[in-house]
């Protein structure tokens, strides 16, 4: 079963040509009209839309439901083989806060969690927030955040009902298990309690849709009432709010993608005048943590005598007395050691970091700094600090997976170093992880470069190049994509296909270069690191050209137009979900949430004419011309704030308008949710099922509702 562009007429979109000018240069965008003047409101009531335009978009999903019609049966199969993986009654391991341990759990059946807690020392379990209950009657629901007060009298908690990202927060009296009357609308959707829990700090978005004022709220009061606290400026910076880890402070953040500032201010009067811990400087990072009056910072700013510290370093400063003239050395730079984050507890400080490609957890004694590693021995895994709600403690959790080890839970003593097992991810249906192999290979890139590469796959799979490949990439802001134990895509491993990661640069896979490398001026590395990935697994014959189904999201579906400009004969399909694609033009735009904040990342193209032909020479829609495309889904989310529903509307007509071959480039919308797709756990496998059914169906291997 392969696709058919004959079994369905694709839609025409209309032409309306508008032409702009920055720095001499001319630039005309015949789809420019699917952008809403009314975007604003559009993400905060969808039913405004322009009908226009909302009649694209539904001819577009007309049109996509008609060519992945026959992959019905199969998409049905997939849900059921994913859903029979996932515990459906699963619980976290509750974690110990003083008198309560806290936990979220599943029922049978549920899209949403409970959030509970019971007695420290054993007892009956009291529910706090039932998600699965606040969903009822909502045609989209997403909880953001739920966190107890230090008195463990009150449950913060926000959700979004339109997948906007714009957050309504509620504080439920957990004696009575109702709702306060006072709550806050327009939100990020966290925040943090006073230490006497009578007020509430947190951050409120503007019509923009930037975190730019902190406000303290007074339990009981009115949102109207609120008191502004602190306002950014920039456009490009974001506000934000937390705590250290002794509780004893409240830290008042901003940052864009390379900037950071804090200050501190007691937790028990958030209303008083901030201490500025260091001042704000161009392309410096810092974030700090407490205790015992000593400040933890991990900032990438050159200590003396330093050429950079781009790995970053950890140091320490008075409270009193913050500023960068008394930062003091305690766990210097090391070039290709990144340290990823910290946290401190009253007799230990830990780090995450990663160092040759693999994370492993530090645990450096405060009272001696006598330090000790938490690592593992497989070729690719994934390590995650979960800390521990408590200061006083020699207790953290953490877990680990690999792309063949379900993920586990584990407590450990950092005294004894003692390790012990808490919790073991189940899979209801069956896994052998000796039927599965994980590798980790080094691809070379045409700088001499190698791109780490992990690989899962059937041992039963031959290696022969006829098998089919999902290369999936990201490539941007640092991130890295970690080698995790994913049971979804071991319907495709089952099915033959290799499962493969290329760590690109863009992401801080090799350190802090291994981003730098891959932003701004030398973005197209990204581009050229994935495609000598695929290079190299067909070299080796670990698949075939044109065996190669490539996925990415957001900044990875930016990687998909680019590829898909410079290799399409590489690839069988292409499946870019919530595309960044639009590169000049989002830029060129800073009305948009995110567009001041992206200027660091990718270059100000209104600012500096460099800047714009740079990201003009890559952006996939400014570069889609006329060429044999591959099967192309892209999907998108009408309300999404982070990547707009019309980069990849504008993205499918251009390219359906450049195609000179006959695969079909499809459209798929989804008008009732934003950047993150369907928030329920069984909903988004619908998402996921139709993405593997794409890619099965485009190298031949969609055979109905067969598994």
């Amino acid at each position: 079963m392969t696709f058919d562009a004959k079994a369905a007429t694709p839609p025409l979109a209309a032409r309306k040509p508008v032409t702009t000018a920055h720095h001499g240069i001319e630039k005309t965008d015949d789809y420019g009209w699917m952008r809403a003047d009314n975007w604003q409101e559009v993400m905060r009531d969808p039913s405004v839309l322009a009908a226009d335009i909302r009649a694209h978009l539904e001819a577009e999903n007309d049109y996509q439901s008609a060519l992945m019609a026959d992959t019905e049966g199969l998409q049905r199969a997939l849900i059921a083989e994913m859903r029979g993986r996932i515990k459906e009654d699963d619980s976290s391991v509750p974690m110990k806060d003083g008198p309560w341990a806290y936990g979220s759990r599943y029922a049978q059946g549920d899209e949403h969690p409970k959030f509970f807690r019971r007695p420290a020392g054993g007892g009956e379990e009291e529910i706090m927030l039932d998600g699965h209950a606040e969903a009822e009657g909502k045609g989209y629901f997403r909880i953001g955040s739920a966190s107890h007060s230090p008195d463990h009298k009150l449950l913060s908690w926000s959700f979004d009902d339109a997948g906007s990202e714009l957050y309504k927060i509620h504080f439920r009296d957990l004696a009575s298990g109702t709702d306060r009357e006072d709550h806050l609308t327009e939100t990020s959707g966290g925040g943090v309690f006073s230490k006497d829990c009578s007020s509430f700090v947190y951050t409120k978005v503007d019509a923009n849709h930037r975190p730019s004022k902190l406000y303290l709220h007074r339990l009981g009061a009115a949102q109207d009432d609120d008191t502004l606290l602190m306002e950014e400026a920039d456009p490009g910076f974001f506000l934000g709010v937390g705590t250290t880890s002794s509780e004893d402070w409240i830290v008042f953040s901003t940052h864009d993608h390379e900037t950071s500032q804090s200050w501190l201010v007691p937790a028990d009067r958030p209303d008083a005048e901030p201490v500025l811990v260091a001042a704000r400087e161009t392309a410096v990072q810092y974030s700090i943590d407490e205790g015992g009056g000593t400040l933890y910072i991990l900032t990438n700013r050159a200590g003396e005598g330093e050429a950079d510290a781009k790995d970053f370093r950890i140091v320490t400063a008075p409270v009193e007395t913050p500023g960068v003239e008394n930062w003091q050395d305690l766990v210097p730079h090391r070039p290709g050691r990144l340290i990823l984050g910290h946290e401190v507890f009253k007799r230990h400080m830990v780090r995450l970091e990663r160092e040759n490609g693999l994370p492993r957890i530090v645990i450096r004694r405060l009272s001696d700094g006598e330090e000790h590693a938490i690592a593992f021995d497989e070729e690719a895994y994934s390590l995650g600090l979960g800390g521990s709600l408590e200061f006083d403690t020699d207790i953290i959790r953490f877990s680990y997976s690999s792309m063949t080890t379900p993920g586990r839970v584990y407590d450990y003593n950092m005294e004894t170093r003692e390790r012990t097992l808490l919790k073991e991810q189940e899979v209801p249906s069956g896994h052998d992880p000796e039927r599965y192999v994980t590798r980790r290979i080094f691809a070379p890139a045409k700088d001499g470069e190698t791109v780490p590469v992990t690989l899962l796959y059937a041992k039963s799979t031959p290696l022969d190049g006829s098998a089919p490949c999902l290369l999936y990439g990201y490539g941007s802001y640092g991130v890295t994509i970690p080698a995790s134990f994913n049971t979804n895509c071991l319907s495709l491993v089952d099915r033959g296909f290799v499962y493969a990661i290329a760590h690109i640069r863009g992401g801080k896979d090799k350190g802090f270069a291994w981003y730098e490398n891959g932003k701004r001026q030398t973005k197209t590395n990204t581009f050229t690191d994935f495609i000598a990935a695929a290079d190299y697994l067909i070299a080796e014959k670990i698949t075939g050209k044109g065996r190669i189904v490539a996925e990415g999201g957001s900044a990875g579906g930016m990687l998909m137009g680019a590829v898909a400009n410079l290799a399409p004969e590489l690839f069988a399909g292409i499946i870019a979900e919530v595309p960044f694609v639009d590169v000049l033009d989002t830029m060129l735009d800073d009305t948009l949430p995110l567009t001041p904040p992206e200027w660091p990342e990718w270059g100000n193209p209104i600012a500096s004419k460099e800047d714009y032909a740079t990201i003009a020479a890559y952006s996939p829609y400014d570069n889609v011309g006329d060429r044999v495309y591959p099967p192309i889904m892209a999907i998108g989310g009408l309300t999404d704030p982070r990547v707009t529903y019309w980069e990849p509307a504008k993205w499918v007509a251009k390219l359906r308008e450049h195609q000179t071959g006959d695969a079909p480039i499809m459209l798929k919308t989804n008008m009732g949710a934003g950047h993150s797709g369907a928030p329920g756990r069984f909903q988004r496998l619908e998402e996921v099922a139709f993405s593997y059914a794409f890619a099965l169906k485009a190298v031949g291997l969609a055979q109905g509702d067969q598994a």
